[in-house]
């Protein structure tokens, strides 16, 4: 079934980070309470619910896209619990079995875009790392999944605070735009208190050497079945 998405044109819009994440998340049979941080317009949340018979929740911290989210899961005929606070000061006592992410990621650059919204939804120092899995460890149950992309170059520092905080990366998996690509993204599954070895999952690659899709590629984006629509709607 199709999800519909309103997204502002202002505002950053979701990518195919996202339609990844969500096939990759898909094959751990989510369960229980699970929680989305920075759920933009809620993408991630929205096709997991589609999915899976589970208590959502999703907090996102940026009021405009917090209000599409929630016209989103209301579109979508869709309860989930929508949290409009920052991340790394909201309370909640419930905790939960799995908790996943599309965070900001890139590193502070020149480059970086004027836009807040985008500027939020993009760069770490928003979130940082370190902070982010700290607040995670907390929030989860003994043995709960934090599934989860960021920039595979900072794969060590992600190891290394999974570690602190007492979670292990059970499966990774890279994200590769070609095969003769390095990879730009990587794509973890981890979990709280869990002693099993790491293994490297087959990488992705998002399009072959003709510059077509891959049937990876295709078939995620097929899982997902989305329909953004830009429309600048005005808060009643």
């Amino acid at each position: 079934m199709r999800t519909f998405l309103y997204q502002s044109s202002r505002g950053y819009c979701y990518n195919s980070d996202s339609i990844f994440l969500y096939a990759f998340a898909r094959e751990f049979k989510i369960k229980g309470n699970v929680l989305d941080i920075g759920c933009g317009v809620g993408v991630l949340a929205s096709l997991l619910a589609k999915d899976f018979k589970a208590d959502f929740y999703a907090v996102e911290k940026q009021e405009e896209m917090a209000f599409y989210a929630k016209k989103n899961f209301k579109l979508n005929s869709l309860d989930i619990k929508l949290i409009n606070s920052d991340f790394l000061k909201f309370t909640i006592d419930t905790q939960f079995d799995y908790i996943i992410s599309n965070p900001p990621f890139y590193k502070v650059d020149k480059h970086q875009s004027p836009n807040i919204s985008k500027n939020i939804a993009r760069y770490e120092h928003h979130l940082p790392l370190d902070r982010l899995i700290n607040k995670v460890s907390k929030l989860l149950k003994p043995k709960g999944y934090f599934i989860f992309c960021y920039d595979a170059w900072q794969l060590e520092d992600i190891l290394v605070e999974l570690n602190n905080n007492n979670i292990r990366a059970e499966f990774i998996k890279f994200v590769h735009s070609k095969g003769n690509k390095e990879a730009k993204i990587v794509m973890i599954t981890a979990r709280k208190g869990s002693n099993a070895r790491s293994k490297i999952l087959p990488p992705l690659i998002v399009f072959d050497k003709s510059g077509k899709y891959t049937n990876e590629a295709k078939k995620a984006f097929k899982l997902a079945d989305t329909h953004s629509i830009k429309a600048d709607i005005e808060e009643n």
